[in-house]
């Protein structure tokens, strides 16, 4: 839970970088929040089951875009990509899957152009 809270506390923080694990386990507690409130909106009738987004499920989406959209720049940073990148993710299916593969991309070693290398300090308790 803390790397989420971590996430959200960096709410619109595009500088710097992100480790692997900051970045899916955000993604990670975005799914299960997701189907979480899907279950509450159809159960209290905001949603439907033919797959339309419910309430809670839009008032908590819009809540996380500007944190889940700064955690993938930084995380695109950490492997040495421009945060312009997220853009192919407009591009169905192609842009999808190249960015899954940037962001299954381990750290670029050592600092960068956009900051120390979060995982070196990490393993140092810095």
């Amino acid at each position: 839970m803390n790397w989420y809270m971590t996430v959200l506390r960096k709410y619109a923080v595009f500088s710097g970088r992100a480790r692997r694990s900051e970045y899916w386990y955000f993604v990670l507690f975005n799914v299960l929040i997701s189907m979480v409130l899907s279950f509450v909106d159809l159960t209290i009738g905001t949603a439907t089951s033919t797959g339309s987004i419910g309430l809670l499920g839009g008032l908590y989406s819009l809540a996380v875009f500007i944190p889940s959209l700064a955690v993938a720049v930084r995380r695109l940073h950490d492997t040495g990509k421009s945060g312009w990148w997220v853009l192919f993710g407009l591009i169905p299916v192609l842009g999808w899957i190249v960015l899954i593969i940037f962001m299954f991309i381990d750290s670029q070693p050592g600092d960068n152009q956009y900051g120390p290398n979060p995982k070196a300090n990490f393993e140092f308790g810095m």
